[in-house]
Order: structure tokens, then C-alpha cells, then sequence
């Protein structure tokens, strides 16, 4: 009996304890559930393409752009933008600025305490003191700890500690995000440059050639076996090849000045050196057999969708922080210190002083701004949703793009490959028979048109393959690495 009496004296003195750790427990906040994507279960291929997943592949997102990009001049230039461009540094800034919130809004959780310490001094005229004698009173206080905690019994700081962490989250995703895009943008850019510097060194041999063509021309014309109206055309395809090269030459200037925006700074002499030579466009600079892999991991492979859906967790999160405005708020503020009319004997014997002030406040009436409020924090999550509905379907759309891009243009390219073959041997017999005076030269003009044509055709198609690459790799969360992470390392 004694020990049941005893037990049954411990369960009434923990039992206070236990309700306020259950309250300190309660959440109005509704439960979260990640809603359905709205997208079919696999993207959509045709019946003829070419399946290259593999169970075994390390998935798009995990492979490093290192590994991704074959080029250790853009290797360099990533280097560069990712610590300088001010874009990505502001995105960088914004995570932090976001984490600072979080932890100022995480603070009010826990008990505010603070140390304070004041005197006084006056003088009383002897018409106001109650000896009637002029006199001068002082009083010195420390409040050595002074306490203000509101009790979260509902639940309110602690949803709206919780929506903090998603906006920092969030903000954070978008900061991966922004690294993502950054990276692909910079790598578009230099392709861009090294295919209009290859089409510039095209146009540059074509107006070498239309020069030789016109002089020979002109020496045909002044022997006679050639009119005027031969010179002339051979005078406007060189004002062609003249003008190309001159459009070109500025389409060049304008995409380096676009890179170094990229990059944040000017290029050093060695950089300029280096892609004044890459005026070829590498067919191999990116990996061409990407995986995939299933619809559904975009959901955890996007940053951007996963930044949606912490967004919609912090609205989630928000609508039990305005339920929880309707119910009392209690709050605890009190101090323990000394007073003394001396200072030498403020921290004697019986200077102690403390004070306890609780209090509870109910709301009673707003004006129906409580019932609004709640209004509009659900519907703030509605659009959240709605919002997380669409990245994801602009992350389907992204990936089915490219994979519908991929082999396709792979196809046009080697149609267009032979395209430059037959243009190039059509071009050398239309001149073999301008010179055994068999067609006239507006046959060699057209040759040399058409060929020209066709080279400038594979190349802008070659840097269109090169450019869905890459997007495609941002498109299915590649990006956030740099080196590629191990399968047996992946979450």
C-alpha cells in the first residue's frame, strides 16, 4: 500500500506536467499531404525511339557537370561565373537573409531574458517633502533577470517557426536552381560563341573564294570569254560573302561580351587567347546517352519543384497559425533583482525584489479580421498548390522536349551531313564545267551558294543538338554537383 500511495502522490504531481507538455504539443496546423502530380506515369516517346535507360546508370541529377561537359576551357569559365556572376551571388545572399529570419522567428519559442540596472536621484523642495525639509532621494535597482515567454499552448510560434524554415528551404532550393540555370546558360553561351567563330572562319574561306572567283572573272571578261553579266554576279556573291563576314564578325563580339556578363568579370588575356582559337563547335563535348529515368523523380530531383512544394508546406503551415489567433494567448513576464537607496548596500541583505506578472488575453471581438485572416491563409495554400501542380508540369513539359528533340535532331544532322558532301562535289563539277565552257558561271554561283548554305545549316543544327543536351540535363535535375556522386552514396 505504501508503495501505491507513494506512486499514485508521483502520477498527481507529474500529472500538471504531462497536460503542459501535451499542449506544448498541439498543432492546428492540417495535416500535410503532398498533393498528386498531375502527369502521366512515363514521358511520351514515340514507338520508334531508342530506350537508354539503364537500371544501373547513375541518374542525370547525381551526374557532375565536370563529368557532364568534355571541355576544360568551360570547365574554367564555370569556375569563374559560379563565383562571381552577381545573379547567382544574390540568390546565394537571399538563402542567407532567409536563415537569419528563420532563426529571429525560431527564437520566440524560448523565454526572452535580459539583465538590467538603473539608479535615480532627485531633490524635493521643502514645500513638497513630507519632513518639510528639502531633502535628496536615491534609488538603485538591478533587475539582475527579467523573463517574457508567451506559452505556444496552441501551437501558433511554433507554425509560424515552421513556415519560416520552408521559406529558408525554399529560398535555398532556389539557390541550387539558379546554380542549375547559371551553368546552363554559360555553357550555351560558349557553344554559341564557338559555332558563330566557326561560321565566321566559313564565311571568311567563302570570301577568299568568291575573291578568287571574282578576279578570275574579271581576267575572263578582259580576254573576252566572259560578259559582264558574269562579272557582275560574280561582284554580288562577293558582296554577299563580304557582308556575312562582316555579320559574323559582330555576331562573335556580341556573344563574347554576353559571356563575360555570365562570368562577372573581364576576360583575363589568357581566356580571350583561348577562345579566340575555339572556332570549332566539338560534337563531343557533352554526353549524348542520358537516362531519363521515371516522371516521378522529377519530384525530388527538381530544385525547383522542390522549392513549390516547401512553399506550400510553409502555407500549410501558416493556416495553423491563424487558427490558432482565434484561441487565448497566455504570457509570462516577471524579474528578480535588488533595490537599494545605496549603491554600497544594493546587494545587502533584504534588497531582494521580484515581480510576476501573468497574463491571458482572449479575443472577443475583430471586426471578423481573425475569420478573414484564416480566409485568406487558405487560399494562399490553394494557390501554393496550384503552383506546385504547374512546376511540375513545367518540368514534364521540359524533359519531354528534349527527349522528343534527341534523336531527332541527331537524324537531321546526319541528313544534313550529307547534304554538305553532295554540296561540296556538286560545287567542284560545276566548276569543271565552267571551264570547259559547258554551263556559264551562274551554275558555279549557285553551287557555291547552296554549299555555303549547307555548311551554315549543319552547323547552326549541331549547336541546336549541343544546346538540347544540355537543357535536357538541367531538365531532369543535372547541375547541382560538381563531381558525380557515387550510386552507392545516393539517397
Amino acid at each position: 500500500m505504501k508503495n501505491t500511495s507513494s506512486y499514485g502522490r508521483t502520477a498527481r504531481l507529474l500529472s500538471p506536467l504531462a497536460l503542459a507538455l501535451v499542449l506544448a504539443g498541439c498543432s492546428l496546423a492540417p495535416k500535410y499531404e503532398r498533393p498528386q502530380a498531375p502527369i502521366d506515369t512515363a514521358y511520351p516517346t514515340r514507338s520508334d525511339a531508342t530506350e537508354t535507360a539503364d537500371a544501373t546508370q547513375t541518374a542525370v541529377a547525381d551526374i557532375g557537370w565536370r563529368h557532364f561537359f568534355a571541355d576544360p576551357l568551360l570547365h574554367q569559365l564555370i569556375e569563374i561565373s559560379l563565383e562571381n556572376n552577381r545573379d547567382f551571388r544574390t540568390a546565394a545572399l537571399n538563402v542567407e537573409a532567409a536563415q537569419a529570419l528563420y532563426r529571429i522567428q525560431r527564437a520566440q519559442i524560448l523565454p526572452e531574458l535580459s539583465a538590467t540596472g538603473s539608479g535615480a536621484s532627485e531633490r524635493l523642495p521643502a514645500e513638497l517633502s513630507p519632513s518639510g525639509i528639502s531633502q535628496v532621494n536615491r534609488r538603485y535597482d538591478v533587475g539582475g533577470v527579467s523573463t517574457s515567454w508567451e506559452l505556444d499552448l496552441w501551437g501558433r510560434i511554433r507554425n509560424l517557426n515552421e513556415q519560416a524554415l520552408a521559406n529558408y528551404l525554399a529560398l535555398d532550393e532556389n539557390r541550387v536552381a539558379a546554380q542549375m540555370s547559371l551553368i546552363a546558360e554559360l555553357a550555351n553561351t560558349y557553344l554559341t560563341l564557338r559555332a558563330d567563330q566557326e561560321l565566321l572562319r566559313l564565311s571568311s574561306d567563302t570570301l577568299a573564294t568568291q575573291q578568287r572567283s571574282y578576279d578570275l572573272s574579271r581576267q575572263l571578261k578582259e580576254l573576252g570569254h566572259a560578259t559582264q553579266l558574269d562579272l557582275r554576279r560574280a561582284e554580288v556573291a562577293l558582296r554577299q560573302a563580304e557582308s556575312s563576314y562582316a555579320a559574323y564578325s559582330r555576331q562573335s563580339a556580341l556573344d563574347r561580351n554576353a559571356l563575360v556578363l555570365l562570368l562577372g568579370q573581364p576576360l583575363s588575356a589568357d581566356l580571350s587567347s583561348q577562345l579566340d582559337k575555339a572556332d570549332t563547335l566539338p560534337d563531343k563535348i557533352v554526353i549524348a546517352d542520358l537516362p531519363s529515368g521515371l516522371p516521378s523523380e522529377l519530384l525530388v530531383r527538381r530544385p525547383d519543384v522542390r522549392a513549390a512544394e516547401q512553399t506550400l508546406r510553409g502555407a500549410n503551415a501558416n493556416i495553423g497559425a491563424a487558427r490558432a489567433a482565434f484561441l487565448p494567448t497566455i504570457s509570462l513576464t516577471g524579474s528578480i533583482g535588488t533595490a537599494s537607496t545605496s549603491l554600497e548596500g544594493l546587494f545587502d541583505s533584504g534588497t531582494r525584489a521580484w515581480s510576476f506578472l501573468p497574463s491571458i488575453t482572449l479575443p472577443i471581438f475583430r471586426g471578423g479580421a481573425l475569420l478573414a485572416n484564416l480566409d485568406v491563409a487558405q487560399v494562399r495554400k490553394r494557390i501554393e498548390i496550384a503552383q506546385y501542380e504547374k512546376a511540375i508540369q513545367v518540368a514534364f513539359r521540359e524533359v519531354a522536349d528534349g527527349l522528343a528533340s534527341k534523336d531527332l535532331l541527331d537524324r537531321q544532322i546526319q541528313s544534313e551531313q550529307l547534304a554538305v558532301i553532295a554540296s561540296n562535289e556538286a560545287q567542284t563539277l560545276a566548276e569543271q564545267r565552267f571551264q570547259e565552257g559547258v554551263d556559264d558561271y551562274l551554275s558555279v554561283l549557285d553551287a557555291h551558294r547552296s554549299l555555303y548554305a549547307s555548311q551554315q545549316t549543319l552547323v547552326r543544327t549541331r549547336l541546336a543538338r549541343l544546346g538540347n543536351l544540355i537543357d535536357l540535363y538541367k531538365a531532369l535535375g543535372g547541375g547541382w554537383a560538381e563531381h558525380t556522386v557515387p550510386l552507392d552514396k545516393v539517397t
